[in-house]
């Protein structure tokens, strides 16, 4: 399971923030869920479809978001 203690604190315009956030809403999604969604995109852009044993170094089936 995925340890949610980290913080990631970005600054962003406010007109781009507020689009977000509705565009998140229209999606049911928290700007925050959508975010994470965003960097595990990402990594396994970077690391290949395996990159959970890479970062948690183990078998991470029950890792999720």
């Amino acid at each position: 399971m995925e340890n949610r203690t980290a913080r990631l604190t970005l600054l962003i315009d406010p007109k781009k923030k507020a689009v977000f956030e509705k565009l998140c809403a229209q999606e049911d999604v928290t700007p925050s869920q959508k975010v994470r969604q965003f960097i595990r995109e990402y990594i396994e852009e970077q690391l290949g479809a395996d990159w959970k044993k890479q970062v948690f170094g183990q078998d991470s089936k029950g890792a999720t978001n």
